[in-house]
């Protein structure tokens, strides 16, 4: 499935899945005639509710995760305004739509095989019987391993086809004869799988990252990625693996870190660096399962009734000593050109 996403799709000018065969979860295509226009119907009335959901989890001091909380312990605020609260959920088995995007560049081959072992049991534990999944490869392209699935196996498969991509690597390896030389196109993917995958979808979303953070290339920018990340209401997960220490030794500069905490925590997410070690990388993998199945869902509608589509910020407190909250730093209100 490599070939269908070749990273020319940016360079035409718009980044799309459009050429899949739809999810196998899509809802059936009606063939049934159209109704004639009733000509004494009575004309459309268009109302706008800014409806905003959150997803969230709650830490203590101690770095532990916090369940039970209610309706009562937590605040949500609005550019510094309190919100009413219209729903509040602590409910470990949510329906959840998982993105997995894994660095197939030449940075990363002394750690694939460990990701595609740690990456298939993590998926085998974390999906249950109403979630999805889909699986992203990345370099100097973008790949769809695999279309959303509920079924293990098959991301499985899909996540042990991957392979390096060695046509292009800094320091060796032919450089692109046409166009900027480009190694990891990260932001792309991000950008790629929030709008064209996640964006979509209903309920809780996630998109977890396997990379050494370094984007070498992107027509995105990263206030892109993450913008595109929060219009789709999806947590960053990045679990930094790579032998940095190898970069160093080989002259090159790292610089990943401080672009992928910014893309993590602002969309609700973390990042966990595991250096090139399996047994770190299994219990991030653990840490995250948890914290997705110790979530709370609040709603509420938004007290700013402009119809802007100007950047709000949340911010969410929850009772107790010392607790820390996680979640998306805040939203794109609806605009009224997006309402026509």
């Amino acid at each position: 499935m490599r070939a269908f996403l070749i990273f020319a799709l940016l360079l035409c000018g718009t980044a799309s899945f459009a050429q899949l065969a739809p999810s196998p979860d899509a809802p059936p295509v009606s063939n049934a005639p159209a109704q004639p226009e009733d000509e004494t119907a009575a004309p459309l009335v268009k109302v706008q509710v800014s409806l905003v959901d959150i997803v969230f989890t709650v830490k203590d001091k101690s770095g532990a995760l916090v369940p039970h909380l209610t309706t009562g312990d937590c605040k949500v605020y609005e550019d510094k305004v309190e919100q009413q609260l219209k729903s509040f959920v602590a409910e470990a088995n949510l329906p959840l739509t998982l993105g997995l995007v894994i660095d197939t560049s030449y940075s990363q081959k002394q750690v694939l095989q460990m990701e595609q072992d740690a990456g298939s049991q993590f998926l085998n534990r974390v999906l249950r019987k109403k979630d999805q999944a889909f699986l992203l490869s990345v370099d100097v392209n973008v790949d769809l391993l695999q279309d959303l699935t509920n079924d293990p196996r098959r991301l499985s498969r899909a996540l042990n086809s991957a392979k390096i991509n060695a046509g292009f690597s800094l320091g060796s390896g032919p450089v692109p004869t046409q166009g900027a030389p480009r190694g990891t196109v990260l932001y792309d993917a991000v950008y790629l799988a929030a709008n064209e995958k996640l964006a979509q979808e209903q309920g809780r979303k996630a998109l977890i990252l396997l990379t050494d953070g370094e984007d070498q290339g992107s027509r995105t920018k990263l206030a892109g990625a993450l913008e595109a990340a929060q219009r789709s209401n999806t947590i960053v997960y990045v679990i930094l693996i790579s032998d940095v220490q190898s970069y160093l030794n080989q002259g090159f500069g790292y610089s990943g870190f401080s672009a992928m905490k910014k893309l993590a925590e602002e969309s609700g997410g973390r990042v966990i660096n595991v250096g090139n070690n399996g047994k770190k990388l299994a219990a991030a993998f653990d840490q995250i399962e948890d914290e997705l199945r110790t979530q709370y869902v609040t709603t509420y509608t938004s007290t700013n009734k402009k119809q802007d589509g100007g950047f709000r910020k949340i911010a969410v407190e929850c009772k107790g000593e010392g607790l820390k909250v996680m979640t998306r730093k805040g939203y794109y209100a609806p605009s009224d050109e997006s309402n026509q």
